[in-house]
C-alpha cells in the first residue's frame, strides 16, 4: 500500500514538473516573441533555438524564418529548410508551404516539383490560400504532377473562395475564354466582381466589357462607364480609354 501511494505521489509529482516545464515553454515562446515584435532578433534566436530543439514546431517555423531572413543569426537557406521541414513534419501548414517553396526554387535544397508539389498539397489542404494557388498553378503547366486541368481549377477556385483576388481575376478569364474550363460567362462575370471589388484594375476593366455588351450579366452601359472609371482610377490605361468613349457618347 506504502509502495502504490509513493508510485502515486511520484507519478503526480511528475505530471506537476512536467506542467510547470510546457508553462515555462509556453511562457519563453511568448517572451521570445515580444523580442520579435521588438525587432530585438538577437535575443529572440536563442529562445526560439531552445525551444526549437526541445521539438515545439512553432518555434521551429519561427527559427527557420530567422535563418530565411538572416535576423538575429547569419542568413543560411540551408538551415531554414532544416527547421521548417522539422515543423512541417509535425503538421505546421505554414512550414509546409515555405517549404513547397524553397523546393520549388531549389533554395536551400535540390530544386524539385515533385516534392514542391507534396508540400504545397499538405499545405494546401490545410486551407493555405497560396499553396492553393501555387499547386493549381503546377497542375495547369504539368509541374511536378501530371497535368491536370480539373485539379488546377479545384485548387484555383478553393483560393479563390479564399478572397485571393488574383485568382479570382485568372477564373475570371478562364471562364470567359473558356480555358480549360466550359465557357461561362456568368462564372466569369462572378469571378471578376470578386476580383473587382478588391481593386484590381484589370478585373474592374473586363467587368466593365461584360456589362457593355451583355456577356453573363444583363446589357447596362451606364455601369460599363463605372467600371472602366474604376479601373482607370486604379491606372489601366485601355479603361481611361473605354471610359472616355463612353462618356463621348453620353455613357447610356
Amino acid at each position: 500500500m506504502k509502495l502504490k501511494k509513493f508510485l502515486l505521489i511520484a507519478l503526480l509529482s511528475f505530471g506537476i514538473a512536467q506542467s510547470a516545464l510546457a508553462e515555462t515553454n509556453s511562457e519563453k515562446f511568448d517572451r521570445a516573441y515580444q523580442f520579435i515584435e521588438q525587432q530585438n532578433y538577437s535575443a529572440a534566436f536563442p529562445l526560439f533555438k531552445q525551444l526549437a530543439e526541445q521539438g515545439l514546431a512553432n518555434a521551429q517555423y519561427n527559427l527557420g524564418v530567422m535563418y530565411k531572413k538572416g535576423r538575429g543569426v547569419a542568413q543560411s537557406d540551408t538551415q531554414a529548410v532544416y527547421w521548417w521541414k522539422k515543423a512541417a513534419e509535425q503538421g505546421l501548414a505554414d512550414a509546409q508551404y515555405n517549404l513547397g517553396l524553397m523546393y520549388k526554387k531549389g533554395r536551400g535544397v535540390a530544386q524539385s516539383d515533385t516534392q514542391a508539389i507534396y508540400w504545397y498539397t499538405k499545405a494546401a489542404e490545410q486551407g493555405i490560400a497560396e499553396a492553393q494557388s501555387k499547386l493549381g498553378g503546377m497542375y495547369a503547366k504539368g509541374r511536378g504532377v501530371t497535368q491536370n486541368y480539373q485539379q488546377a481549377v479545384y485548387w484555383f477556385t478553393k483560393a479563390a473562395e479564399q478572397g485571393d483576388a488574383k485568382v479570382q481575376l485568372l477564373l475570371g478569364l478562364m471562364y470567359e475564354n473558356g480555358r480549360s474550363v466550359t465557357q461561362n460567362y456568368q462564372q466569369a462575370v462572378y469571378w471578376y466582381t470578386k476580383a473587382a471589388e478588391q481593386g484590381i484594375a484589370e478585373a474592374q476593366l473586363y467587368l466593365g466589357v461584360m456589362y457593355e455588351f451583355g456577356r453573363g450579366v444583363q446589357k447596362n452601359v451606364s455601369t460599363a462607364k463605372e467600371f472602366y472609371g474604376k479601373a482607370c482610377d486604379n491606372g489601366n490605361a485601355q479603361g481611361c480609354k473605354d471610359f472616355a468613349r463612353l462618356d463621348r457618347k453620353g455613357g447610356r
